[in-house]
């Protein structure tokens, strides 16, 4: 990119140039009519160059850009082009997957979820899809609490709505899926509630079990996936229910949950094993000592067998990525029930580190990592409700010099920064606002 930013706005009718005044707009060319796109990653990057190299000068103009593009994102989910709604969304999306946005989303929570709102009702496919991501991200930037609740109250009857609908599009579907399960962990209070959306997931994942004659059901490819999302938000929801609900739903479950196995698609067999592993150890914390003859299960050397199976596969019908993936989880899973075992992971990001250790854990940073993706590291060292789920604490400043000891890359010392340049702006206000009521005095 050049020292300008481009945004395409309007269905191709104009063209924003940023790096000049904001109100400057040129016309363009009917030969550049059909991009009708916003250009939205390089201008992020462009803006960390600034505030890599500018200092405290650097990032409060980094800063000032940043909400300037953010609010034509804004304002160009209502565009007329379901191009432009799509990048504004994308946009939108990027933005809060890198960044904490709370202070200038909490102003605009209402007017993202209505753009969010307009966009699953009207929309189609993949801006359907965007948006139901964009809710979940806008959730994890708020927080639990009543901002987040005023977000979840408007969006949650057209997450359901979509997700029991079989006419509706079946990739908004599985997006919906995903993201009404991780929107209830970060936002529902009432375990009620939770337990009524747990049925809803099961009302699908539970037309893949075997029939009762012993028979497969025959199901698309994409159905089967929309199965695999709503049981792996399901096994999420499992980690915040009661021990009288996880016993329940153990015994109702668990018999049937190891056929599952057998699905032809590695996905569903991935997140049925994973499942069974978080289920026994729901049970284990209950009853540590015999957690497995008091859940009605006798079938404990045949689930062995079955995933020790799977744990060595070497069926040559089967890609090597999908073996090595599908051996890697399951060895896991073996260990997970048949020796209470879990293989711990240390995650480090910045000058602190967390351990995964249970499933409970991995479900949970698995959850949060599908929406920030590669932000997940600064989410961990920023973002305060992600540090309290994971009980890290407040968040820890580190001194610039040791800032540049560390081997880290230039993005991630941009965040750091972004986030040091906040605290010291907040404290500065304060001593500002001091020194006027002394003046004034």
């Amino acid at each position: 990119m050049t020292m300008y930013d481009i945004f395409f706005l309007g269905g191709g009718s104009h063209v924003i140039v940023l790096g000049v005044p904001h109100g400057a707009v040129q016309p363009f060319s009917d030969e550049d009519a059909s991009i009708e796109t916003l250009s939205h990653c390089s201008s992020f990057s462009d803006a960390m160059s600034v505030a890599d190299e500018g200092g405290e000068a650097g990032e409060e103009t980094a800063q000032e850009d940043l909400q300037y593009k953010l609010n034509v994102f804004i304002d160009s989910t209502v565009d007329k082009s379901a191009k432009t709604r799509q990048g504004a969304l994308d946009g939108l999306k990027a933005a809060m997957a890198t960044r904490i946005l709370y202070e200038f989303i909490s102003d605009r929570r209402m007017t993202i979820t209505d753009s969010i709102e307009r966009c699953l009702k009207k929309g189609k496919g993949q801006e359907q899809c965007a948006a139901a991501s964009l809710a979940c991200l806008l959730c994890i930037q708020l927080g639990s609490g009543v901002e987040s609740e005023e977000v979840f109250k408007t969006l949650k009857p057209i997450f359901k709505n979509i997700l029991l609908d079989g006419a509706a599009n079946i990739q908004t579907r599985q997006a919906c899926a995903t993201s009404l399960g991780l929107c209830t962990l970060v936002v529902e209070d009432d375990i009620l509630d939770v337990y009524a959306t747990m049925e809803s997931f099961e009302s699908l994942f539970m037309r893949s079990y075997v029939k009762e004659d012993g028979s497969r059901p025959s199901l698309n490819p994409q159905t089967t996936l929309l199965h695999t999302n709503a049981l792996i938000s399901w096994a999420l929801l499992l980690t915040i229910c009661t021990g009288s609900q996880v016993k329940a739903v153990t015994r109702k479950h668990l018999p049937k949950l190891p056929r599952l196995l057998e699905n032809d698609d590695v996905n569903m067999r991935i997140a049925a094993g994973e499942t069974i592993a978080l289920l026994f150890e729901l049970a284990r914390d209950m009853d540590p000592v015999s957690a497995h003859l008091r859940l009605g299960y006798d079938d404990w050397e045949p689930l062995c067998d079955k995933l020790n199976s799977l744990a060595t596969d070497c069926n040559k019908h089967r890609a090597k990525t999908v073996k090595r993936k599908q051996r890697s989880v399951f060895r896991d899973v073996l260990k997970a029930v048949e020796e209470r075992d879990f293989q711990t992971e240390t995650i480090r990001f910045s000058t602190e580190r967390m351990t995964i250790d249970s499933w409970v854990r991995k479900r949970t940073y698995d959850a949060f990592r599908e929406f920030v993706g590669s932000g997940m590291n600064y989410h961990l060292q920023a973002n305060e409700f992600i540090r309290g789920v994971f009980e890290l604490g407040p968040p820890v400043l580190v001194d610039t010099a040791t800032l540049k000891s560390m081997k880290i890359s230039r993005f991630e010392r941009h965040l750091y920064n972004a986030a040091a340049f906040k605290a010291r702006t907040k404290a500065r206000n304060k001593f500002r606002d001091k020194r006027v009521d002394v003046g004034e005095f």
